[in-house]
């Protein structure tokens, strides 16, 4: 069964000149296949820096602790190593690659995790069938990858690479951002479909419950301070919609 498993992770991040910024202080999870997790907490709270930590950014730095993937060391995988061991991470703000078509980039993409070139009649199959589950223009496949992009295009783009590349857990960091209801409708959905199969885990990092009233989480995970203060099930997103975070933050000092 794949398992992704954190433990005691400290991260720190450079502020200028002014040396490192401690963000991360202990973080422990689990997440296996077959489960989805929420991270919930405001903003500030160490989200997004466990979002990339564990996928590899430049910018965030490791002092202490462990992330495995099935097992092996993932901390001593390059970014590239990570993407083709099985993790995804769909980021909050996805860079915008002017001259690289979606078509292009997204063939090799799948490429590069499955070590051959597909075929391109097979492949082209393939992302129309995906582009159509999240009800995208096949146009869409020729515009240069997140250029001039609305918010649920990139967010749209972000699970139809999840779906072609077939991860073993995904991260994904705010995927609800800038969504109308519709759009939140057909990522959830394409969330679901990626878990459905129960062999696949997701990490899914939300400030907001309205992407959880689509996607169930089996467990929700509360940030604040750099770490987990509080773990519950859905029942717990109910409660932080009613009342907010102030509690869990007081926690986190």
């Amino acid at each position: 069964m794949t398992t992704l498993e954190i433990r005691d992770l400290h991260v720190s991040v450079a502020e200028g000149t002014d040396g490192t910024k401690e963000i991360l202080r202990g973080v422990d999870l689990t997440v296996k296949a077959g489960e989805i997790h929420a991270i919930m907490g405001p903003n500030g709270s160490g989200k997004s820096t466990l979002a990339y930590a564990v996928a590899g950014h430049p910018k965030y730095e490791v002092t202490s602790g462990s992330v495995t993937l099935d097992g092996e060391d993932v901390l001593a995988m390059s970014v590239d190593e990570r993407s083709r061991a099985g993790l995804f991470l769909a980021m909050q703000y996805p860079v915008e690659v002017p001259g690289v078509s979606v078509s292009n980039f997204l063939r090799s993409a799948v490429t590069a995790v499955r070590g051959e070139a597909p075929k391109l009649r097979q492949f082209s199959k393939e992302m129309k069938e995906a582009m159509a589950n999240l009800s995208i223009d096949p146009a869409f496949a020729q515009r240069s990858l997140n250029e001039g992009f609305s918010g649920g295009e990139k967010k749209r783009h972000e699970i139809l690479q999840l779906e072609l590349l077939k991860p073993k857990i995904a991260v994904l960091d705010e995927t609800d951002s800038g969504l109308d209801v519709d759009a939140l409708k057909v990522v959830s959905e394409g969330v679901n479909r990626f878990a459905s199969g129960g062999e696949t885990g997701v990490l899914l990092i939300t400030h907001y419950t309205r992407i959880l009233r689509y996607v169930k989480p089996d467990f929700v995970h509360v940030f604040a301070g750099g770490r987990v203060v509080a773990d519950g099930g859905p029942e717990l997103a109910e409660e932080l919609e009613d009342q907010g975070y102030e509690k869990y933050v007081k926690a986190g000092v």
